[in-house]
């Protein structure tokens, strides 16, 4: 039962220190942290109800997570293909997509549950 307690509390140090690469090399990440902060006060601010909380933190877990893995893509892609390729370019290029595509639909989600109260708050 120790060593299952053990090799728990290394996979957390590891799964730490991915977000703490990820966060420390890529730029964007930096770029979603602030967004999702923004997001939270606005959050506070405009007393979201609990659901609206639940699907705002699962949009921004699912943007980190596509910003972890686009990072994981493109670390193994440099590793295996240290020369440039045309398949490791479609490779990093997909990833960057998902990203893309995953900030893009949290732009949206944060329009419809952060919209209508910011704008009655402001304007009424």
């Amino acid at each position: 039962m120790k060593s299952f307690f053990i090799s728990r509390g290394w996979a957390f140090r590891h799964a730490f220190r991915g977000v703490f690469y990820v966060i420390r090399t890529q730029r964007n990440a930096w770029i979603h942290a602030l967004a999702a902060g923004m997001v939270g006060l606005l959050g506070v601010w405009l007393k979201l109800s609990t659901s609206e909380w639940a699907i705002l933190v699962l949009t921004c877990a699912l943007v980190f997570m596509a910003e972890f893995v686009n990072t994981s893509i493109e670390a193994l892609v440099d590793l295996a293909s240290p020369e440039q390729h045309p398949l490791a370019k479609i490779s990093k290029d997909v990833g960057a997509a998902a990203v893309l595509v995953a900030a893009g639909a949290s732009v949206l989600v944060g329009l419809l549950i952060l919209g209508p109260p910011l704008w009655q708050k402001l304007f009424s």
